[in-house]
């Protein structure tokens, strides 16, 4: 029977195991026999140097079976064919190959177990044409990147410069006015060829500036258009590099995933994405998620072909495909596919598409819209009026010819649609793309790999960050600097101890040995144990073979690795593995803390060791080595050693080390398999991890980065609530956040397993005060982040591991890492941090805010330029005598659309940035500061352009035709250095006067447009004519000009100094003045549609029938599903978690009857709710409970009542002034603001006596706070706030 169950016919997968039976074998033999026939059907390649063919590998890939492996001669043929080796991988050396293997010799060799012979390679006819490019990048691996490809997609290609000047041209008012340009210079040209020789013959003048202007715009639109594409190709290039371990020459080393070629050997740990398809060689434990192309969620495991020989009841599921995503275990793999041959390569090729739209582009899209619609009915109106006008005087010009008419009646249509463009801000898309392109960009230089450009935005407003702990905060640069072996014996590497007594408990402090004294002590056989336990039970790898080779993998494995290589005598990873065989491997777990390995030793016996957080494993110990410096002596922990142990592990974590102990167990062979064939891999280590025998622990230090206070002062200053959520012990999370400046006065520290027994009402009591979550897991992140944007918190996170993945996606901004992060990490987050650095998520902040700055900048400037072009252009042309030509209304479009985006979009981050509070969701893009600003400049330029333009007939008096040209040719260069000016004047766009605040010779590009834009004014003035219709101006004429252009700087401080609250309060007494005098059109619009609203009411009525059936009907639906919910209540909040992660891959297998105990006993314990106030008063008077773990900081005043009201609950907690009153203690320390606060401290326990809750029970505590802020007391208090 057994072996009917392992023949490897046919298999039929579901999920993670494969059930085998008589229609499954048919099938298979089927697509086997099909394969066959494909294969030999299929051409050969010319001149390949292997047996197979990318076609032929994709053809074994697609069907996934045993029954198609076998065909290929199995794993073994495989290797064989792609001439490559499982042991030592491809040769580093390998360039050009000679010979080639045929198909069948390879499959041949596979199943007599021996050599394959070479054969001679068929030369193709065209040699030359098939010759590899001897590039220097390329000079490995020639024949099998000409066969198989590399590990990269095809370039996307881009749209092309014409095609850009296309779509910048494919506008509606932009081809209106071409057409109407060309029938003005058609009727031009006419009058200038039949005009009379002593009449003006440059009628065409016009028409052909018109079309230049319009040929300058699209030319200048797809110029940027080209640079921005430019630039996001190059930054998703970025996006897509990264490194993967491989086996060459027998080392295990690192490349970049575009260095992968068939037939090497790639290594897999949990957390990656998988770069290419292939065949698994060796896994353990090995979990992965298909569901990118499947659809399933249900996590598979993958055993190599060779493991089925071993396995009872499943069949091997050893195919590895691209895209997929490793979940747990560790393992090696055949590549078989690369680039576009592979799964991930196809779907990416089908599935190419834009880069998506950003929420500020959306809302000034929808801006833009409106104006659109405005600005259509504006010229519509204005088009109507001038008709009309047109229309009236026709019999005053009877003599006049038809063109000279059609002229005139272009000339209102050309200046109709004018108005339209130059009133409608085609640059506000424009604008931010173009801040978004070159912040990206920008940002890649400050370590910021931005992913989705939409964060980029979105950072600037972030109000809540969430931050780990290693590698962020800290140097992540760890090293074993204490330990403690053994029950009286350990080291320190420290100045100051570590610990306040000696392990016996005596009340002296004891100067411990150094770690090289003391290992000296330790006997050899403790010293081989410990050695194992670092070196067996990791995943971190040499970086090469050399003698002091540096280790690659997670930071603390790698510290311990040093300590054993410094202290322990332990030589290279590759022999220490290769002399102790490890039958198995429990990979470290994020939930779990900790990891384990299955050693067999000599006797024929097996040891089990776990290694992870201290106070985790040594509760899975009952006996504890007790003379480390005499063989292996064992003895039973009593609960005095229990308590030494504890202290011991606390004083490590108050000093800000990491405790990581070690353990181990030995074990018969009955004990650890059921049956002697059983497959190592399905061994359930968790299970055999009790009553373990303590080794010891050791203290990994890892110091702050040095920049990290000062970082996290800065988001403080600009408003950004920063907490601190990490895996890592309590107190050694409490210790680094208090160094770092994040745990202060007034705030609360929890870890984990307490926050996730709170119900929903106790923690949004707690999460406003919340400033550490240690201990938390990754459900626990997610849920945090999950409630504070429920809370209308922006929320930014930072991930490293794989099942930080969810949160990230959660999160609005999500950080990983991109030295210690997965991939899978990587996949889900919005931006990476190539340096894991704090600083550089401020740097990101910075960033964002100058983006949506840019864009404010710009508005406020093209609004000044919309309502005074606009108003001046319809006045003017409605009393008869025009100010602005067309040709002169494009040249300031122009500048307005052109040249100002480019100037605003390519300012630097400023300090003062970091000094403003964030913007609220929803907020509008223009503030009443900015139209106050909008609203004085627009006034004083009307007043401006129409007193010279209608004053200066009297000042001047201009007798000729020259001199009234001339006038016009004043005004409008007047109006052209207002707006250069009023450029300076909106490099701010709040009430500060230092408008050069971020550097103006910073930036080349705004200087550049300055200078491109008085080039432009210099030439059209001098050398304009009758294209521009100017004049040269003289010396005093372009003084007054830049003159009155000058005023709009100091008239600017002047309006910054006008409060905000008088302005708004103007703007309400217009608004209800305007809804005043609107009331009776208003009431017939209600009126009107009110009628119309009965009557298609009463038409559908009676077409839906009476509503008394339908409702009885929907209510006993209603009582029906009522009844359903009474017979299966809905869980509890525990179990409730689940519901926000249930889309995620679960796992199936003989673990998951564990992993169901473990959680139910998890989801009665977490059923009894938590006495939050109680907790809270415990920590007032410093008392913490056994189990449940909160701490207050120890600064925090007498009277604060911690579980804080909110005032307003569309107000984020991170910016409620009610709550923020008690978080005065951050800048206590801080010289620059203890000055500015310290007048409101009084003011502080009067109102924390106010609010003091004294409820015994939770319940009433969560009812108290909300009475509290809806009485007028608690709204009186708001206003006067």
């Amino acid at each position: 029977m057994d072996d009917q169950l392992i023949t490897p016919v046919s298999v039929t997968r579901h999920h993670d195991h494969v059930n085998v039976d008589v229609d499954a074998d048919a099938e298979a033999g089927k697509q086997a026999t099909q394969l066959v026939a494909e294969l030999e059907a299929e051409q050969p390649l010319p001149a390949n140097n292997f047996a197979f063919t990318p076609s032929q590998l994709h053809k074994l890939l697609k069907q996934r079976s045993l029954a198609a492996l076998d065909v290929f001669g199995g794993l073994r043929g495989l290797v064989l064919g792609l001439r490559t080796d499982v042991t030592t991988g491809l040769s580093a050396d390998e360039a050009s190959l000679d010979g080639t293997i045929k198909f069948d010799e390879a499959v041949a060799a596979a199943r007599e177990d021996r050599v394959p012979v070479l054969s001679a390679v068929e030369e193709p006819l065209a040699a030359p044409s098939l010759t590899f490019p001897r590039a220097e990048s390329h000079q490995q691996f020639i024949d099998r990147r000409r066969i198989f490809g590399a590990n990269r997609l095809p370039r996307r290609r881009q749209k092309s410069f014409l095609k850009l000047m296309w779509i910048a041209f494919n506008d509606k008012l932009i081809i209106l006015l071409t057409i109407s340009a060309c029938i003005s210079l058609a009727i031009g040209l006419y009058q200038s060829l039949t005009a009379d020789e002593d009449t003006s013959n440059i009628e065409w003048v016009d028409g052909v500036t018109v079309v230049a202007a319009i040929v300058v715009i699209v030319l200048a639109s797809a110029a940027t258009d080209w640079q921005k594409n430019h630039r996001f190709e190059k930054l998703n290039e970025r996006q897509q590099q990264r490194e993967v371990t491989v086996l060459r020459s027998g080392r295990i080393q690192q490349i970049s995933i575009y260095d992968v070629m068939v037939g090497d050997v790639l290594h897999l740990e949990a957390g990656e994405v998988v770069p290419a398809d292939g065949v698994l060689i060796q896994g353990s434990s090995l979990y992965i998620d298909e569901s990118s192309i499947t659809g399933e969620t249900q996590l598979v495991r993958k055993t190599a072909p060779a493991d089925r020989s071993r396995s009872r009841a499943f069949q091997p599921d050893p195919f590895i495909f691209s895209g997929t995503t490793v979940c747990r275990g560790v393992g090696r793999f055949l590549v078989l596919s690369v680039g576009e041959y592979s799964a991930h390569g196809m779907t990416l090729m089908s599935l190419r598409e834009d880069v998506e739209e950003t929420p500020l582009q959306a809302k000034l899209g929808k801006l833009g819209k409106q104006l659109i619609l405005f600005g259509a009915v504006a010229g519509s109106i204005y088009f109507c009026i001038l008709f009309i006008r047109f229309l009236v005087r026709l019999p005053q010009h009877k003599h006049a010819r038809p063109t000279q008419k059609a002229e005139a009646f272009l000339h209102i249509v050309m200046l109709a649609v004018t108005i339209v463009v130059i009133t409608v801000p085609e640059g506000l898309a424009l604008n931010v793309t173009i801040a978004l392109a070159f912040a990206t960009t920008r940002m890649l230089k400050d370590h910021n790999l931005v992913r989705l450009i939409r964060s980029c935005e979105i950072m600037g407003n972030a109000t809540s960050i969430c931050s780990d702990k290693t590698g962020t905060l800290t140097q992540n640069k760890m090293a074993v600097v204490a330990g403690r072996v053994g029950l009286e014996s350990g080291f320190e590497e420290l100045e100051v101890p570590v610990t306040g007594a000696s392990s016996s408990g005596s009340s002296s402090v004891t100067k411990l040995p150094s770690a090289r004294q003391f290992m000296s002590t330790v006997s050899p056989q403790v010293e081989r144990l410990i050695r194992e336990s670092i070196a067996l039970n990791s995943t971190a790898f040499e970086r090469d073979d050399s003698a002091g080779a540096e280790f690659v993998g997670s930071s603390t494995e790698t510290a311990l690795l040093k300590f054993g290589r410094d202290h322990l005598g332990m030589g290279r990873l590759g022999e220490e593995r290769a002399n102790t065989p490890v039958v198995t491997m429990l990979p470290f777990d994020s939930a779990r803390k900790w990891m384990a390995v299955l050693l067999k030793l000599p006797n024929g016996r097996y040891r089990l060791l776990v290694k992870g957080a201290a106070e985790i494993v040594f509760e899975y110990c009952a006996f504890i080595v007790s003379d480390p410096t005499y063989q292996v002596t064992i003895d039973r922990l009593t609960e005095p050693d229990r308590a030494s142990f504890r202290k011991t592990i606390n004083d490590y974590a108050v000093n800000m080390l990491r405790p990581v102990a070690i353990s181990f167990r030995d074990f018969d062979e009955d004990e650890v398999f059921l049956h002697p064939d059983d497959d190592p891999a399905s061994i359930n280590l968790e299970w055999l991890a009790s009553g373990m025998v303590f080794i010891g622990f050791f203290g990994i230090r890892d110091p702050l980065r040095p920049e990290v206070v000062d970082s996290v002062r800065k988001c403080q200053d600009a408003g950004v609530f920063v907490r601190m959520v990490t895996g890592d012990n309590f107190l050694t999370a409490k210790a680094v956040a208090a160094e770092c400046g994040i745990y202060t006065a007034g705030g609360v520290a929890m870890d984990g397993p307490t926050f996730r027994k709170l119900t929903p009402s106790q923690r949004d009591a707690i999460i406003p005060r919340l400033q550490v979550l240690a201990r938390s897991s990754p459900e626990d992140k997610l849920l945090l982040v999950t409630r504070l944007r429920e809370m209308r918190e922006t929320v930014a996170v930072t991930g490293d591991g794989t099942n930080d993945a969810l949160a990230l996606k959660a999160a609005d901004v999500g950080f990983a890492m991109g030295l210690q992060g997965t991939e899978v990490a990587k996949e889900a987050a919005s931006i990476i941090l190539l340096d894991d650095n704090f600083a550089s998520i401020v740097r990101a902040l910075s960033w964002g805010r100058t983006v949506n700055d840019a864009v404010k900048k710009f508005i406020q400037f093209q609004f000044t330029i919309n309502i005074t072009a606009g108003i001046t252009t319809i006045i003017s042309e409605l009393v008869g005598d025009s100010i602005f030509t067309v040709v002169q209304l494009l040249w300031i479009n122009l500048i307005m659309d052109i040249f100002a985006s480019l100037a605003f979009a390519t300012d630097h981050p400023s300090p003062d940035f970091l000094m403003r509070k964030p913007e609220p969701r929803n907020t509008p893009i223009i503030n009443i500061t900015m139209w106050k600003m909008i609203v004085g400049q627009s006034i004083y330029q009307l007043l401006v352009v129409f007193l010279v333009h209608y004053v200066g007939w009297d000042l001047f008096n201009p007798g000729t035709e020259h001199e009234i040209e001339k006038l016009q040719t004043l005004v409008f260069n007047i109006y052209v250095w207002m707006q250069f000016f009023n450029q300076h004047n909106c490099r701010r766009v709040d009430n500060k006067l230092d408008i050069w605040y971020q550097g103006i010779l910073k930036n080349p590009w705004f200087i550049g447009v300055q200078l491109l834009t008085i080039l432009g004014q210099f030439l059209i003035i001098f050398k304009g004519g009758e294209a521009f219709d100017t004049k040269p101006l003289t010396g005093a004429q372009w003084g007054w000009s830049i003159l009155f252009g000058s005023l709009t700087i100091p008239l600017g401080a002047l309006i910054r100094q006008v409060p905000d609250c008088l302005v708004l309060e103007l703007f309400r007494g217009v608004k209800k003045l305007f809804l005043f005098v609107t009331t009776p059109i208003r009431n017939v619009w209600a009126l009107i549609f009110a009628r119309a609203k009965e009557r298609s009411g009463d038409a559908s009525q009676g077409e839906l029938g009476p509503v008394g059936t339908s409702g009885i009907s929907s209510n006993n639906a209603l009582v029906h599903q009522t009844e359903l919910s009474a017979a299966n209540p809905p869980p509890r909040e525990p179990n409730h978690i689940m519901s926000d992660t249930e889309s995620q891959p679960t796992l199936n297998d003989n673990n998951s009857s564990s992993l169901a105990e473990n959680s139910t006993i998890a989801s009665i314990s977490e059923k009894r709710e938590i006495d939050l106030q109680a907790l809270i008063d415990a920590a007032k008077l410093g008392r913490l409970a056994d189990k449940e773990m909160l701490e207050i900081h120890p600064r925090t005043l007498k009277n604060d009542p911690i579980l804080t009201p909110r005032s307003d609950l569309n107000l984020p907690p991170s910016q409620d002034p009610y709550i923020l009153r008690y978080f005065i203690r951050t800048r206590r320390n801080d010289a620059r603001g203890s000055i500015s606060r310290s007048a409101r401290r009084p003011t502080v326990p009067a109102r924390a006596t106010w609010v003091e809750p004294s409820r015994p029970t939770p319940a009433r505590t969560r009812e108290q706070p909300r009475r509290d802020w809806i009485s007028w007391e608690g709204l009186l208090r708001s206003k006067r706030r």
